[in-house]
């Protein structure tokens, strides 16, 4: 590996949306800075398993429903 290229890998505070605390190693930042999260696997829909809208844009979604319909899954 070459000398003076990679980033500084140093611990920070990393405050989740509900104020939990954890310490981690991370680039980010300097020695000891805090990261406050806005979005987190506790509260984001993407992990939580919020509801998802489809949008049916030329009818593409109900011609593939119609399509495949009969198949039984």
């Amino acid at each position: 590996m070459k000398s003076e290229i990679h980033p500084d890998y140093h611990t920070i505070k990393v405050v989740m949306t509900d104020g939990t605390e954890y310490e981690t190693k991370s680039t980010w930042g300097k020695e000891g800075d805090t990261l406050n999260l806005d979005i987190d696997p506790n509260s984001h829909p993407a992990w939580t398993g919020g509801q998802q809208n489809l949008v049916d844009r030329g009818g593409r979604v109900s011609k593939f429903k119609s399509k495949f319909s009969n198949l039984g899954i």
